[in-house]
């Protein structure tokens, strides 16, 4: 949801020669080597002498369509995405058959959260049937971030076919399959991934996410190997701690899981920024919202559900349970309401979400927000009738959704405030994601969660308790009947023993529940917390100073 980085650095592309003369052969050949040594520099980060091959290249042949797409993926590479688009579009108006340059493109446009430019590339350059392994897997990309893992797992497979000796092809294909909920699958394009690259630390920390760990059979020794050889490198040590963190608590082994937590996230924490300061002023700008949006008129031809909360607190088995009605589909979590918003409120910050968009949206037409989302959920997702928005920042725009879409309902997960700091915790989200960076600290996942919880309590005050209600993960374990059906009730659906087994749901899971939700209902990780709490002491404190928790919860 950040805008995109923008790198200071002036490229000029456009040759000063405009000539469109025919090209003797001579000249053709010494442009197809000209080019195919700009792709070789282009792929070894030799960014200038590639550069001014292809200015060479375009002096002496404007309308290389070859030319304008490596300029394309030179400018890509350095966050310049809107030049990168341009120049795409230059390669494909020359040559309508270039599917790289139109694969190109879509993945650039989703870089911008342009979803719907982007499909509509990316399925011009698959109409084309690429062969090439580099274009099929960028094609998957593209329609993994659109949220259509099933669409995009044909594409990896293909991709890893081609060329068995790149592992992230393999990596790609097993993320898909994971998601997809095919785990043996999933496993083995892991292995072959680790096969093309032993230390590909994606692949061994997503084989031990998906396969319990056991006395008899597990891999913390060769995942210890892993992380001497790679923990100079911080993503690669967060990876393979939590890989850790995780086969240690499975064993059982509780102290050893949460220290390596603490070692997992020393080194990226030095590189990442967390201010505090900057989360508590997004919760009181969120706070203020419903005084500032009275008397408003929303889109009232849609009821969609929305499912919040914090990252871990129950919103995947929420959001599998009623997705299971057969007139309900999850759409997954989606960032639309959020950049429309941005749009609408044309605020000058670097991020979609922040204090500034969110007190401009007193200006913004409510209505028209409404209508422009349910527009782009339908367009690019293709869905019909009832369906889930999962995003779990929506929490911030709980007041604004239910202005802008009055028939909408609002469903929000709360879960045990210690559960919800270590389970935050314990999860290593995308690393080029700021929102969560305050994970990266058990004491700053506490201070976060207090002002999540403070958000939270003033929208259920102010709110119509007919289109908003909160829903505790813990009471969903417990009575699991009781609650589905209340809340079918509150969305206005007929019960259906369907969303009881969930757990057959076959629809992508693309989060870090997509495991756990493919199984029955077991109440493992409830009170967690109470195993790992003599390491959590500071957190613990932050959480009773603030009356989230009890000094005799503690005791306990």
């Amino acid at each position: 949801m950040e805008k995109a980085r923008q790198n200071g650095q002036s490229l000029k592309f456009l040759p000063k020669n405009r000539t469109t003369a025919l090209i003797n052969t001579s000249r053709s050949q010494s442009g197809s080597a000209r080019l195919a040594e700009a792709e070789r520099l282009l792929a070894a980060k030799a960014y200038k002498p590639a550069h001014a091959l292809c200015l060479e290249e375009l002096n002496s042949n404007p309308e290389s369509a070859q030319a304008y797409y490596l300029l394309g993926i030179l400018t890509a590479d350095h966050g310049n995405h809107a030049k990168a688009i341009e120049l795409f579009t230059r390669a494909t108006l020359l040559d309508t058959h270039h599917a790289p340059a139109f694969a190109q493109r879509a993945r650039t446009e989703i870089a911008r959260s342009n979803r719907e430019e982007a499909l509509h590339a990316a399925n011009a350059a698959a109409a084309l049937y690429p062969t090439d392994a580099h274009t099929l897997d960028t094609l998957g990309v593209v329609y993994s971030r659109a949220g259509l893992h099933a669409r995009a797992t044909p594409f990896y497979a293909r991709a890893a076919r081609k060329a068995p000796d790149v592992a992230n092809y393999h990596y790609n294909h097993g993320a898909a399959l994971q998601f997809l909920g095919d785990m043996a699958a999933a496993r083995e394009a892991y292995h072959r991934c680790l096969e093309a690259d032993p230390l590909e630390t994606r692949a061994l920390s997503s084989i031990v996410q998906i396969t319990r760990q056991t006395e008899q059979e597990n891999m913390v020794s060769e995942l210890e190997a892993a992380f001497k050889a790679t923990r100079t490198d911080p993503d690669d040590a967060l990876r393979i701690g939590h890989a850790l963190a995780k086969a240690h608590e499975d064993l059982g082994h509780s102290a050893d899981a949460l220290d390596w937590l603490h070692r997992a996230k020393a080194g990226k924490r030095a590189t990442i920024r967390h201010d505090p300061s900057a989360d508590a002023a997004l919760f009181d700008a969120a706070r203020s919202l419903p005084a500032r949006l009275t008397n408003t008129k929303g889109h009232t031809g849609a009821q969609p559900i929305f499912i919040v909360g914090m990252p871990r607190t129950g919103t995947t088995l929420v959001d599998r349970i009623l997705s299971s009605h057969s007139a309900v589909t999850s759409a997954g979590e989606l960032t639309d309401f959020g950049l429309i918003l941005k749009r609408m409120a044309a605020t000058g910050s670097n991020h979609v979400l922040d204090p500034e968009t969110l007190l401009a949206t007193a200006g913004v037409d409510l209505a028209a927000l409404g209508r422009t989302y349910m527009d782009s959920v339908s367009r690019t997702q293709g869905l019909s009738g009832r369906f889930i928005d999962k995003m779990p920042l929506n929490a911030f725009y709980t007041p604004i959704i239910l202005s802008a879409l009055p028939n909408a309902r609002v469903i929000c997960l709360r879960r045990h405030p210690a559960d919800t700091v270590l389970s935050n915790y314990r999860q290593m989200f995308a690393t080029s994601f700021s929102y969560y960076n305050y994970a990266y600290s058990l004491a700053a996942t506490a201070h976060y969660y207090v002002g999540f919880d403070r958000m939270m309590a003033d929208f259920a005050g102010a709110l119509p308790a007919d289109r908003y209600c909160d829903v505790h993960y813990e009471h969903v374990v417990a009575d699991i009947e009781g609650e589905t059906r209340r809340l079918l009730d509150f969305c206005g659906l007929p019960f259906e023993a369907a969303c009881l087994d969930f757990h057959e749901n076959t629809a992508p899971v693309a989060t870090a529940s997509a495991a756990q939700v493919r199984q029955p209902l077991y109440g493992g990780s409830v009170a967690r917390w109470k195993r790992y709490a003599p390491g959590m002491a500071e957190a613990l404190d932050i959480l009773e100073a603030a009356g989230c928790i009890s000094a005799g919860e503690r005791a306990l």
